[in-house]
């Protein structure tokens, strides 16, 4: 249970230094949100607004089973042409061609603008002229790349014309003809804008670009998935424009649906009239025949003779006259098809009783009326217009084969009547030859009298059919606008710009955590190299190099101050040790301030009264030159090791910097430093000067690049490894480490060089700079001396 108090402990602590380190960033965020939010204003001041348009609509079902549709279905008038389905419907309001009529109806391709601030503000309702196209050819305008003009009149009522591609001018007076090139026009003032004199600007655009455009903008929407309730939605930055194009859309469906209604019907009136025709001349030459027949026989009543023998046949007859009636039929609806040219509309509803005719018919027609569709806005090569004559081919071939089918049937059937009324034959035997041939010209025209009625009562079931016009789409609610835009919304922009504000500054900085591969402060090297101890951390200074003074109160003396105070802690188990101290200071590469921290730190060491000597241990790159008096004396620790005659005493001197620091100077750089190193001279001079001083600093060479400072780590009570904050790669720290399970460094801990005053201590909640002394204005001539290493 502890170990979760402590658990829950720590991540409030680390989420409390993830938030500082975001708020201390805190200038960035507002800068971020300020520019930010003037972008969305900027935004919103000079943004189009657009508006959105609704309508609703109730979509015909062809299928629907209401009372009118019962009705209408028993008189043989109810069409099957039309769309199948909701899917269909929707397919027709998004068409190309619909739009394209909705453009020309609507002048859709003319545009008005007048010149705004910054942007041209288009007219729509309140034009100062109309213009009436006489003629429009597309072509040409694609060829001109478009056409814009400007358009204005001027005192002298005279209409003036500027092509603004070409910068002609034209003058004409109102009401006469203007050629455009692609265009013939007449401009009339409108009433309500008599003395309007301002400039407008005109636009002609191409059909099939507007309609395109209008189309990608438009959408539907259903209640559900059987409803048949369709929503219709149109933004446009003008808002009339939207109602009005919704508007025309429905009323251009409902005239294409009545239009293909009254095409089918169209074809089956002119049908109706040719085979009428035919049947009254057929009636009247029977009827002639009949009168002529009774008066060269002088017959009067020869029914009342033959009555009994009617009655007996009068049921073969009845079914004579059917098989005579279909037959006739099927025979002029042969000779329709054969006699009219191909992929034509066929008549329906005529009656046949051959159900299978009647449903490959409709589906004829209803194929043939797609296809014209498709043929409206393409060609004979497109795919779907070719796919869709092969399959009127084949039904065609279907209702012909079906109708010499039921030709067949009907002839079989008449043959078989024919033989069951042989049958009675004998019974009306008696019956003179005259009463046989009078009922035969009887029953020719009662055929031909049934055939005549019936196409009598189907021409005026068509008639009826034509004259009703209900609409395909039911107008649930007139197309209608909000008065308010629906983009851009100022609300949504300026939340979007603030979080944007927010978001900008928060992602550079984690983006830059995420790819920072630098030390930057102690927590970093604390979780990667948790075995080694951190014993101090240096601020970064402005200077290349300062160097600490007697007395000194800086954060840099206190820095030092509290780095030899840590190191005592490390050095608690050589408290007994009779000889001096010995401090080894590397690095992993060169640049992190090795020399930086030995001179200080040797200087920090004098100041308590303690006899310190500073050794140049990198023997390939000496920097202590500028800090002994005699800097004439270049002899140093190399030449030391290299030349038995020289006597170590002279070759240590007195700094400038503490009458208690002495300074061996690397000396001139040899050959092979490794080697000199490597000799038990050195081991004999570190034993010597441990008897003498009480601190011994030993500047070494990188550690990384060199092999020089493993040889005179086995000498040091401590190794300090410099660790230089925002230079010294994360990675490195790998170094130390395994030197340390190498037990190439037997004691080492870091030293956390150049940290940002940001960084001191833990997230700075506990900084330096208690009892920083101000800088008196006597006291600028004891500056500390600044030296470039």
């Amino acid at each position: 249970m502890e170990n979760n108090i402590n658990k829950a402990h720590m991540d409030r602590i680390n989420m409390r230094k993830e938030i500082t380190k975001y708020l201390k960033k805190w200038p960035w965020f507002i800068l971020c949100i300020i520019i930010c939010c003037a972008a969305g204003y900027i935004y919103l001041r000079y943004t189009t607004p657009q508006y959105i348009a609704k309508t609703q609509i109730i979509l015909k079902d062809d299928s629907s089973k209401n009372s009118e549709s019962v009705i209408f279905k028993d008189l043989g008038i109810m069409s099957t042409a039309g769309t199948k389905s909701i899917e269909n419907d929707l397919g027709i309001l998004r068409s190309r061609r619909l739009m394209n009529e909705v453009v020309r109806s609507l002048n859709l391709y003319i545009q008005y603008y007048i010149e705004g601030e910054f942007n041209d503000i288009e007219l729509y309702e309140n034009v100062p002229f109309s213009i009436h196209v006489m003629g429009f050819d597309e072509n040409l305008l694609k060829q001109n790349g478009g056409g814009r003009f400007e358009i204005w009149r001027s005192s002298n009522k005279i209409y003036k014309i500027k092509n603004l591609q070409t910068g002609t001018i034209k003058e004409e007076e109102p009401g006469n003809t203007i050629d455009l090139g692609f265009a013939q026009i007449i401009i009339r003032p409108m009433e309500s804008n008599r003395g309007y004199e301002g400039k407008t600007i005109v636009q002609f655009s191409e059909i099939n670009k507007i309609a395109a455009n209008y189309r990608n903008k438009i959408n539907f929407t259903q209640a559900d998935e059987n409803s048949l309730l369709i929503g219709i939605e149109l933004s446009d930055p003008v808002k009339e424009k939207a109602r009005d194009i919704l508007d025309q859309l429905i009323m251009e469906f409902n005239r294409s649906a009545i239009e293909d209604k009254n095409l089918i019907a169209g074809n089956t009136f002119d049908f109706i009239n040719e085979r009428l025709a035919i049947i009254n001349e057929e009636l009247d030459s029977v009827e002639t025949g009949k009168k002529i027949f009774k008066q060269q026989n002088q017959l009067t009543d020869i029914h009342a003779e033959s009555q009994m023998f009617i009655q007996n046949a009068s049921d073969y007859n009845k079914k004579r006259q059917e098989i005579g009636t279909q037959l006739e039929l099927s025979n002029a609806m042969l000779e329709y098809i054969s006699s009219k040219s191909d992929r034509n509309l066929l008549p329906s509803n005529l009656g046949l009783s051959e159900g299978g005719v009647n449903d490959q018919i409709d589906e004829y027609n209803s194929l043939i009326l797609d296809r014209n569709r498709l043929l409206a806005g393409s060609s004979e090569k497109n795919p779907m217009v070719v796919k869709y004559n092969s399959q009127i081919d084949q039904i065609k071939a279907n209702v012909v084969q079906s109708l010499n089918q039921a030709r067949s049937n009907l002839l079989i059937s008449q043959e078989d009547i024919q033989r069951q009324a042989s049958s009675i034959g004998s019974k009306i035997y008696s019956v003179p030859t005259k009463e046989l041939q009078y009922r035969g010209i009887e029953r020719q025209q009662s055929i031909k009298e049934t055939l005549y009625l019936f196409l009598l009562q189907k021409r005026e079931e068509n008639s009826l059919a034509m004259a009703i016009t209900e609409p395909k789409a039911k107008i649930v609610d007139r197309a209608y606008f909000s008065d308010y835009p629906i983009s851009p919304n100022s609300r949504s922009v300026y939340m979007g710009t603030f979080i944007l504000g927010l978001f900008i500054p928060f992602s550079l900085i984690y983006i830059n955590g995420l790819l920072d591969n630098k030390i930057r402060k102690r927590v970093d090297i604390e979780s990667l190299a948790s075995n080694i101890p951190l014993v101090g951390e240096i601020p970064k200074m402005t200077q290349k190099l300062r160097l600490i003074k007697s007395n000194d109160r800086s954060v840099l003396a206190e820095a030092f101050r509290i780095l030899t105070t840590n190191l005592q802690y490390l050095l608690i188990t050589q408290k007994n040790k009779t000889s001096g101290i010995t401090f080894l200071v590397t690095s992993t590469i060169k640049g992190e301030g090795k020399t930086f921290t030995s001179v200080n730190l040797s200087i920090t060491l004098a100041n308590t009264s303690k006899k310190v000597l500073l050794i140049g241990g990198d023997l390939r790159n000496s920097k202590l030159q500028p800090f002994v008096i005699n800097k004439s004396q270049k002899l140093g620790l190399c030449d030391y090791l290299a030349d038995d005659s020289l006597d170590l005493d002279c070759l240590i001197q007195k700094s400038n910097l503490n009458a208690h620091l002495d300074i061996l100077l690397s000396g001139n750089y040899p050959p092979n430093p490794y080697e000199l190193l490597k000799t038990s001279k050195m081991g004999v001079l570190i034993e010597s000067m441990q008897k003498e001083y009480d601190y011994i600093v030993i500047d070494t060479a990188p550690s990384l690049l060199v092999a020089d400072t493993f040889l005179l780590t086995k000498f040091a009570d401590i190794v300090l490894y410099i660790v230089k904050a925002g230079f010294t790669d994360k990675e490195l720290l790998e170094f130390p480490q395994r030197a340390k399970e190498q037990e190439k460094f037997s004691k080492i801990a870091f030293i956390l060089n150049h940290v940002s005053k940001a960084h001191l201590g833990y997230g700075n909640s506990y900084g330096y700079g208690y009892g920083d002394a101000k800088e008196r204005s006597w006291s600028k001539k004891y500056k500390s001396t600044v030296f470039d290493i």
